[in-house]
């Protein structure tokens, strides 16, 4: 349950920090922004493991640099995709 706690945390801070990176207006709420930074953190986590390798939640590298930086690149583009598919016309 603490681990579960844990991502929800980091992903509302990978998306605000997503957020304010991102250019325009995105109108959306603190719970959209958790799930989009979750589903972020989780796409860039995975790729940061598939290049640099690693191991899970458990390993000593999770609060390293990379894995945030992939963490707010995969939430940015998330971001944007929300972005896309919600654009009015």
């Amino acid at each position: 349950m603490f681990t579960f706690i844990l991502w929800i945390i980091f992903g509302l801070v990978v998306g605000a920090l997503a957020k304010m990176i991102m250019p325009g207006k995105q109108n959306m709420g603190w719970l959209m922004t958790c799930i989009l930074g979750i589903i972020g953190a989780f796409g860039g986590g995975f790729i940061a493991n598939a290049i640099f390798g690693g191991g899970g939640a458990s390993d000593e590298r999770m609060f390293h640099f990379w894995p945030i930086i992939f963490s707010v690149g995969g939430a940015l583009i998330v971001l944007w995709i929300y972005g896309m598919l919600t654009k009015k016309s």
